[in-house]
């Protein structure tokens, strides 16, 4: 599964680089935010998207992974 690390980028930036990977084509990956403000954007594109994610809470980033099946 592919990674994207958006860890201590400022919005929109982590943004930026999910759209990248859903222009790619890619069904699934996972990405790496440090705040919560990330998580929120990256989140509300990929409901947008129609994608499905989970996340799971680290000490110091959340992983959110992306499964569009």
């Amino acid at each position: 599964m592919k990674t994207v690390d958006a860890r201590g980028l400022s919005c929109p930036q982590p943004v930026i680089l999910v759209t990248r990977e859903i222009i790619a084509g890619e069904k699934e990956f996972e990405v790496l935010v440090d705040s919560e403000a990330s998580y929120e954007n990256v989140t509300r594109i990929l409901e947008n998207k129609g994608f499905k994610f989970s996340s799971e809470e680290k000490e110091d980033h959340i992983i959110i992974r992306i499964d569009r099946k």
